[in-house]
């Protein structure tokens, strides 16, 4: 063609001339679309990997906006199970279209003719969830371990990114047990598997929930870094179907900006229409996590680095999977699908055909018609610039570009700043090592220099950022390297998220959930998790794990008298001087109310275990300051070992609390070792309670009675009545075997009426037949619980009406109270037990301490409370002898008694010699087998008989 001709073509048309060619482009144009059919939608298929989530949202909304239909598609969505669904259906042609992650480049090189049309995750969900053992988290021990992360023989499985990170950490397939993935959290919760392949959208937010404690492994930080889910198809749609391909996809990608732009719109459509598995609070969540995997605001939805997937070859050639030159290989050629850019111009080769003598015109038309695209092109890349760099201001996270050799700022977002809490004047003089906590600095080093090196992409952690005020912020940070023309070097992008508020708010559900409010003190929960810990390390090294189960003695007496207030203050002092008896690696817990528990292992021997519980029962034993007023406390320890006494928790802690009653039943303030007869006691225990109510019932009770003889006149001045339980199969039950289940069970209080009715009405029997003494008439001693006299508090005069409704005169009844009964009143409980006792004495009942000198009741609290009478415990009598310090001891008592107005009773008295020095030092009253053991109503008769009765 001729210069001039060319240079005609390029210069304007005349006017007449373009209207008139414009015209018939236009006529044809309507000839074209005229003649073109309509089309019905396109049905296809897209096959999901997996169950319907957050995951597929794009694809969701495509739907539901309409955009499928407006590329002439119908499109149906195929739920998928475990993630290989899709490349077998698109292969079979049970689909054209399919999601799936990395795999998909060996299937390729394996001959499967897939071809990946976007990729949407930037990054892969796969991260390996590990249950916390104690220590630092290391993956090792994972060797011999159940996991739930694929079969070793199963190539799809050895091939995803944790088998390969778990293979490049030195942990081989093969050390592994390995079972079938059920993608239930509650295997790994539950103990079932040590350790699950996991999405990090979607498993550690219901451990979260559960607060199951876990470690979290990204292979991103070992260099694997893997695309996550793939768009993908077959040769055969493409040969077929290019145009269908073309747009299928640009209308996916459009439902994904669409889904990841109204997250709560999409999280609310997906739980009322597609799947009901999970929650609005979770699809939420995995939008969230997604966020930071797709990474929408820096990469362009669909876009598709051919050197990253050159990089997934590398890593795939590094674990023996493929060869070195795989993509070198023809198989590799057509795996990434590149779309054409540009507008269909058939519609003008139509018009071109039919109107060939248009040909100069047309020509000049489609010039121009470039030109404008070229025009067009350049506004819509100004606009993306404009648009990214408006979503880079606007983005919810921080975002900075870093370089990485000086760690200097180079762009910051107003966010990443507002996070910071610096000026961008500031930043840019900065790096980001200086505005880190210098705790954290170090080995987000470690990271950047992988970077440096190569051996890593990007990689995800938690840090602090220092604010120029001092206050700390927490974030999650994501950083990948990138290559940037503007700049030059190496450089990396970082995009912080403030998890401030969530990490205290975790950090407060998770004190509340494992520790004790009130002690802070390890709670019932997290002592089962440290046992179970503690118990897994004495099997690995075959050593000892000693339990303590703690019961303060006499707490109630004083949480009821002084309060719920002075009661929390006395367990938090106790929880202290537990803690002070105990080692460093040991662990302290309270289980509820007065119960702490003690784990000790790594023991050398069984005396360590003796020493702490002594160390413990010492502490205690001092006054607690409740204020103005004071409190005595002890403890009953019971002691089970591992693996000795048996090898799970719930037997252990089972063995524990029986050791602990036999302390109690031994008088409190000790301790005691489990023993295997213990659970035969255990268990009469258990069938005598069930028996108990049955006596009561049948009237099984008997009231004995046991003659006090005053020692100056040898006659028989009061009884103690005795109660004693005729079992029907083990025949008499004597009150040691049976009183501790009444008073654990309640029925103490009903079977303390049953004895006060019973020994009232024996009472007037035996006052009506004249057995009397001088101006007063036998009297009764009867033992009193402490939950009895706990009842008199909580309802003053109950007993006093019960005992008038008998009509028996107060003045005949005795009431015997244990010395430990006052234990646990100082100053102020003591107070409130003495307005108790006052409250009885003043309406004339009299008051005896029994067993005194057993326990550790001071002169105070016997001044305090009104004692009446004290009665030696017989363990010091049994020693009397001339000269011996038991009898110096008695004496000592007998002559402050006196002092203080009291009389003295001496209990256990078994020989003449025994009651002569008692008589020898003026104690008054004298009870034992010397005199007569206790004896049933008819033999108690007969002796009082063989006294003569005084004259009325």
């Amino acid at each position: 063609m001729p210069m001039e001709a060319l240079r005609a073509c390029r210069s304007p048309l005349p006017p007449r001339t373009g209207r008139r060619a414009l015209a018939w482009l236009l006529f044809l144009a309507c000839l074209y679309c005229c003649a073109m059919p309509v089309h019905a939608l396109e049905r296809v298929v897209l096959q999901l990997n997996f169950t319907h989530q957050f995951q597929f949202a794009g694809y969701y909304a495509a739907i539901e906006q309409g955009y499928y239909r407006e590329a002439g598609l119908d499109v149906t969505l195929v739920e998928g199970g475990d993630g290989r669904r899709a490349e077998t259906a698109v292969l079979a042609g049970q689909a054209e279209y399919g999601v799936g992650n990395s795999t998909l480049l060996l299937s390729r090189l394996a001959g499967k003719p897939v071809v990946v049309l976007a990729v949407v995750f930037q990054h892969s969900p796969s991260v390996l969830l590990m249950r916390q053992h104690g220590g630092a988290p290391d993956v090792h021990r994972l060797a011999g371990a159940p996991v739930m992360i694929g079969a070793p023989a199963d190539v799809a499985s050895a091939s995803d990114e944790v088998s390969l990170f778990l293979k490049k950490m030195g942990v081989a397939p093969q050390q592994m047990r390995h079972l079938p993935p059920s993608y239930r959290v509650e295997d790994l919760i539950d103990g079932k598997v040590d350790a699950i392949a996991a999405y990090s959208t979607n498993e550690p937010d219901y451990l979260d929930r559960a607060g199951f404690p876990y470690y979290q492994f990204t292979p991103r930080t070992a260099g694997i870094d893997f695309y996550g889910d793939n768009l993908f198809t077959s040769e055969h749609e493409l040969r077929r179907h290019p145009e269908r391909v073309r747009a299928f996809r640009a209308a996916s990608l459009r439902g994904w900006q669409y889904a990841m732009a109204h997250r709560e719109e999409m999280a609310q459509l997906i739980h009322a229409k597609y799947s009901q598995r999970h929650d609005s609070a979770h699809l939420l969540y995995e939008a969230q996590q997604m966020e930071l995997l797709l990474q929408p605001v820096l990469v362009e939805l669909g876009y598709m680095n051919p050197q990253r997937w050159q990089h997934i070859a590398d890593t795939y050639a590094a674990m023996g999977l493929l060869a070195p030159d795989a993509t070198a290989s023809a198989a590799y050629r057509g795996f990434l699908y590149r779309p054409v850019p540009g507008a269909d111009l058939g519609w003008l080769y139509l018009s071109l055909g039919v109107a060939g003598s248009l040909l100069a015109v047309s020509a000049a038309f489609h010039f121009s018609n470039l030109a404008r695209e070229r025009r067009r092109t350049e506004e819509t890349i100004r606009q993306g610039e404009l648009r990214f760099r408006t979503m880079f201001e606007e983005a919810p996270m921080g975002i900075a570009l870093i370089d990485t050799l000086s760690g200097q700022f180079l762009d910051i977002n107003p966010r990443y700043l507002a996070i910071a809490g610096r000026s961008l004047e500031h930043m840019k003089k900065s790096s980001w090592m200086e505005i880190s906590h210098p705790d954290d600095v170090a080995g987000e080093q470690e990271q950047v220099a992988q970077l440096l090196a190569r051996r890593l992409s990007g990689f995800r952690h938690s840090k602090r950022i220092v604010r120029p005020d001092g206050g700390v912020v927490w974030v999650d940070a994501s950083v990948t390297a990138i290559e940037t023309a503007r700049h030059g070097g190496p450089h990396h992008l970082c995009m912080l998220e403030d998890v401030t508020d969530k990490r205290q708010s975790e950090a407060l559900i998770w004190q509340q959930a494992n520790f004790d409010t009130l002690t802070q003190l390890p709670n019932r929960r997290m002592f089962h998790e440290r046992l179970r810990l503690a118990l897994a390390q004495g099997r690995r090294d075959t050593s000892r794990v000693a339990i303590l189960f703690i019961d303060l003695d006499h707490f109630k007496e004083v949480n009821d008298t002084l309060g719920h207030h002075q009661g929390d203050i006395l367990l938090i002092e106790a929880a202290r001087r537990i803690r002070v008896g105990v080692r460093e690696t040991d662990t302290v817990a309270r289980l509820g109310g007065d119960e702490f528990t003690v784990i000790l292992s790594d023991l050398d021997d069984l005396q360590q275990v003796d020493r702490i519980a002594r160390q413990i029962l010492d502490g205690l034993l001092a006054p607690f300051l409740l204020g103005q007023e004071q409190a005595f406390v002890s403890a009953s320890i019971g002691i089970t070992l591992y693996p000795d006494d048996a090898g799970n928790i719930e037997d252990l802690l089972k063995h524990a609390d029986q050791a602990m009653y036999v302390s109690k039943g031994a008088g409190r303030n000790r301790y005691s070792y489990f023993t295997p007869a213990l659970q035969v006691a255990a268990v009469n225990r258990m069938r005598l309670g069930a028996d108990l109510r049955t006596a009561l019932r049948e009237q099984q009770m008997q009231l004995y009675y046991q003659p006090i003889v005053a020692l100056h006149s040898g006659r028989i001045d009061k009884a103690e009545a005795l109660l004693r339980w005729n079992h029907p199969q083990r025949g008499l039950v004597y009150p040691p075997d049976f009183l501790a289940l009444a008073e654990s069970s309640g029925l103490i209080v009903e079977i303390g009426d049953w004895v006060l009715r019973a020994a009232a009405a024996q009472l007037l029997r035996w006052r009506a037949d004249g057995h009397a003494i001088g101006q007063t008439g036998l009297q009764l001693c009867l033992n009193l619980s402490p939950l009895e006299l706990q009842r008199e508090a909580e309802a003053p005069g109950t007993w006093l009406r019960q005992l008038m409704a008998l009509d028996v005169p107060v003045s005949a009844i005795v009431l015997d109270m244990r010395e430990d009964a006052l234990l646990g009143t100082g100053s102020g409980a003591g107070s409130g037990m003495a307005q108790r006792l006052q409250h009885l004495r003043d309406a004339g009942v009299q008051i005896a301490l029994d067993d005194f000198g057993s326990g550790h009741a001071s002169l105070t609290q016997l001044q305090q409370c009104g004692i009446d009478y004290l009665k030696i415990d017989g363990a010091m009598i049994r020693k009397l002898a001339p000269g011996a310090s038991e009898l110096a001891l008695c004496e000592a008592i007998v002559s402050v008694a006196h002092k203080l107005g009291m009389r003295v009773i001496a209990e256990g008295v078994e020989t003449a010699a025994q009651r002569t020095l008692l008589h020898d030092i003026g104690c008054d009253y004298a009870q034992g087998y010397l005199f007569a053991p206790p004896l049933t109503i008819e033999a108690f008769d007969a002796l009082l008989h063989a006294q003569r009765p005084l004259p009325p």
